[in-house]
């Protein structure tokens, strides 16, 4: 059977009052054919006070990303509690165990990346990219944060834009969510 995978999310906080996720639209199946262009990977959830991406098997994205919504209803909208939640439910629960997908997620105080394999990671930069063009997202990202002043949103764009134009499970169909 084959995989269906989304591919590149991005995520810069410049500020509380300036954050922003991308991901681009490209779902492939296998190694060799699109699904689709145009996904929206990306969202505002709890209250539209968090902002998340997904990338990996998209039907395990979504369970990912259902399962942390609920963290965030039972957690009052902490993100980091009900983050650690998520990554508790997952080490006693053998069939949510190995999710092959990531998530990221921020609020205006925290930015954090979840794995299907239950691990919570609060990275040291204010920038993070997950996914087939994560590597390159993330380099493009680090560059225009350290070296211009761009705002978030712009950051956000552009290093996606940047991943698109090197890997080929990443499209240019860009959708972003602001905090």
């Amino acid at each position: 059977m084959s995989q269906f995978h989304a591919t590149t999310i991005v995520l810069v906080k410049r500020s509380a009052d300036d954050i922003c996720i991308g991901g681009d639209g490209q779902v492939t199946m296998g190694e060799h054919a699109i699904m689709k262009n145009n996904a929206k990977k990306v969202r505002k959830i709890y209250k539209n006070s968090v902002i998340t991406g997904f990338a990996g098997s998209v039907s395990d994205a979504f369970s990912l990303t259902e399962k942390f919504e609920k963290k965030l209803e039972e957690h009052g909208g902490n993100l980091k509690r009900a983050a650690v939640a998520l990554a508790q439910t997952w080490r006693s629960d053998g069939g949510a165990r190995n999710l092959e997908a990531m998530m990221l997620a921020a609020d205006k105080e925290s930015v954090l990346l979840i794995s299907g394999t239950g691990e919570v990671i609060e990275p040291d930069e204010n920038y993070v990219a997950i996914g087939s063009g994560g590597n390159f997202a993330y380099a493009a990202a680090h560059a225009l944060y350290d070296h211009t002043d761009m705002d978030a949103e712009a950051i956000v764009r552009e290093a996606l834009k940047i991943a698109s134009d090197i890997c080929v499970y990443t499209n240019n169909h860009i959708s972003v969510e602001k905090l």
